[in-house]
């Protein structure tokens, strides 16, 4: 038993511990005590383990694997030569740890062509700005609730209203939360074979693809029209259909207009954001694992340990 077997045990596996949480919820499910009635989804951002220093561009990044290409070849010569066993396995541990740099600067050049066109489509000749980090090549600058702009991850959780367990979950690299709805309904009816029959999210999540997407398969979206105050200062109903609306958009309108939609989005704040601040009170505020993968089981052992919670506030547990 060391460290090292420890730290496997926590990030290797998020296979396994998705299974898990499925196995649970579909159960109780299946028992009737957990409904998909009504879902709430939020996003938070979660510093990554990187810092800002550590995103260069391309030639940076160029320069910067020649040299640690050369440093692994070094080591390797060193620990070739003869020595003792106690030097030999300090040199190797150099040269592993040499090899760990190495392939996060070879990921952060291999992903960097798909930023740098990201960047290009936003504006054109931007392309070349693009920064990876060389600590966390998965890891994106994002804005944080204070304001600032750190390397970070967007923890996506969706949340039953009568329960508040979590029956969704996801961790992406992307900074903004438009566009999350629809992967993450599509998870929970892999999972459970139905759809939320009503889904909250805030603003941010305000995409006329998602809605579409959402109502069209016979799920209620109760989220905000954006622009609203400033419609109304010109006069204007912000829930009157618009020219090109589609049936499910103009439907979602109209809804968001009455007062029960406006009620039933109020209880959003409560559903949503509750398991973000266990998390951030359990001490999830940066990940101290490196990559998509890792973060990803990470984030699921704080689900898993949320969802484990309630039940036992439920009185639930005697179930399992």
């Amino acid at each position: 038993m060391n460290h090292h077997l420890l730290s496997d045990f926590r990030s290797a596996h998020p296979e396994r511990l998705e299974k898990l949480l499925v196995q649970v919820l579909a159960s109780l499910m299946n028992q009737g005590l957990v409904t998909l009635n009504r879902v709430a989804q939020d996003g938070m951002r979660v510093r990554a383990s990187a810092r800002s220093s550590s995103f260069r561009r391309k030639p940076k990044l160029q320069e910067h694997l020649r040299d640690t290409q050369a440093q692994v070849e070094a080591l390797k010569n060193q620990v070739d030569e003869d020595a003792g066993a106690a030097d030999r396995r300090a040199k190797s541990a150099k040269e592993r740890a040499a090899q760990e740099r190495l392939a996060r600067v070879e990921e952060a050049l291999a992903q960097l062509p798909e930023l740098e066109a990201k960047r290009e489509r936003r504006q054109k000749g931007d392309g070349e700005t693009a920064r990876c980090s060389t600590t966390d090549p998965d890891a994106r600058r994002m804005k944080m609730a204070d304001g600032g702009t750190r390397p970070a991850y967007n923890v996506q959780l969706a949340t039953t209203d009568e329960t508040r367990l979590i029956v969704g979950w996801d961790v992406t690299n992307v900074g903004a939360d438009g566009g999350l709805m629809t992967p993450m309904v599509e998870q929970i009816e892999t999972h459970f074979q139905q759809r939320p029959q009503e889904y909250l999210a805030d603003g941010g999540f305000s995409s006329k693809q998602d809605i579409e997407e959402l109502e069209s398969h016979g799920t209620l979206v109760f989220t905000p029209v954006k622009a609203e105050n400033q419609k109304r200062a010109k006069g204007q109903d912000p829930f009157a259909a618009q020219p090109g609306d589609s049936p499910p958009i103009a439907a979602w309108r109209q809804r968001m207009g009455t007062a029960a939609a406006q009620a039933l989005y109020k209880l959003r704040p409560s559903l949503a954001e509750f398991p973000n601040a266990v998390f951030r009170n359990r001490g999830l505020r940066q990940f101290l694992v490196r990559g998509l993968k890792k973060v990803q089981a990470v984030t699921l052992w704080q689900v898993l340990a949320f969802n484990l919670t309630r039940l036992q506030t439920l009185g639930w547990l005697r179930q399992f």
